[in-house]
């Protein structure tokens, strides 16, 4: 009788451990937790924010970043509504959008994370090579009407920009069209097809020859022509590159942003500092927009 007692208590204690020793060994072999990061805004940064989160991901597979479009309107918006850990802007937050950021209780952190220059391209049928800010505001804002009028062929200008939600059209509508004058109130033709993509206008190019239209220097293909840009009338014309941004010689250039709610911690902290550093920003080379560093 006691022989078989003790034999119980002993299978008993066999089974506890066991059990104790297979929980063990599962919880040690669980993957670990991921962290995600959610970006969203700009078309133009989209393709380079991909590139990042794709290369950070290969690094640290436990963070995992989301990277979406819409535009730099849809990524601001995204932050007032706190439904994003970073926007991304080809464009300054506007004062409207701190003053709704801050009513939310948080303050707009900025990010310079690269810089662009927007081309200006046409068809490689059209024989026109250069022209120079006020042209190009006269054209958007339909004030010249045909190729003839700034030395090309007899043809009617057909007007291509991004959305008004696109950081890109804001852009070019402040520098561009009302040349950096504040108190100007120039606006687009309303003949101008607006168009939701650097994408769409690039494909709108290649098959007009009477197009014209404005992109990010990372969008622009060897099947477009780019028009060389000049300040004034006498010149001199430059062409868009990363040298003539860096010595200040393209006229159309800009910073590139991302935005937090408030100064950023842990993972956030660190992926932003990363994007900084030589190794993210020589991806920015590799798209064709200019480092930074």
């Amino acid at each position: 009788m006691n022989k078989r007692f003790f034999a119980i208590i002993f299978l008993f204690f066999s089974f506890i451990v066991g059990c104790n020793t297979s929980t063990n060994t599962s919880e040690s072999n669980l993957p670990q937790e991921t962290t995600y990061i959610e970006n969203k805004g700009s078309d133009t940064i989209v393709n380079l924010a991909l590139a990042w989160a794709e290369r950070y991901n290969q690094m640290i597979p436990d963070v995992s970043i989301s990277v979406t479009g819409g535009g730099s309107g849809t990524g601001i918006a995204a932050l007032i509504n706190g439904t994003v850990d970073i926007a991304n802007a080809s464009r300054s937050i506007k004062p409207e959008e701190i003053e709704a950021i801050k009513a939310n209780g948080n303050e707009p952190v900025e990010f310079v994370i690269a810089r662009d220059a927007i081309a200006i391209v046409i068809n490689p049928q059209n024989p026109v090579n250069k022209l120079t800010l006020q042209q190009l505001s006269d054209i958007y804002s339909g004030k010249i009407k045909n190729w003839k009028e700034v030395g090309g062929e007899d043809r009617p200008i057909v007007r291509l920009s991004r959305e008004t939600n696109s950081g890109t059209h804001v852009y070019f509508l402040e520098e561009v069209l009302r040349l950096g004058d504040s108190e100007k109130k120039t606006l687009f033709s309303p003949e101008t097809l607006l168009l939701p993509s650097s994408e769409g206008i690039g494909a709108e190019v290649r098959q007009n020859p009477n197009a014209i239209g404005y992109d990010g220097l990372g969008y622009v293909t060897d099947d477009m022509k780019v028009i060389a840009v000049a300040r004034e009338a006498d010149g001199p014309y430059v062409l868009p590159s990363a040298d003539t941004v860096n010595r200040g010689e393209y006229p159309i250039a800009r910073d590139l942003y991302m935005y937090t709610n408030g100064q950023p911690t842990d993972i956030i902290a660190t992926y932003l500092d990363w994007i900084l550093s030589s190794d993210a920003q020589e991806i920015v080379t590799e798209l064709g927009f200019v480092p930074i560093k």
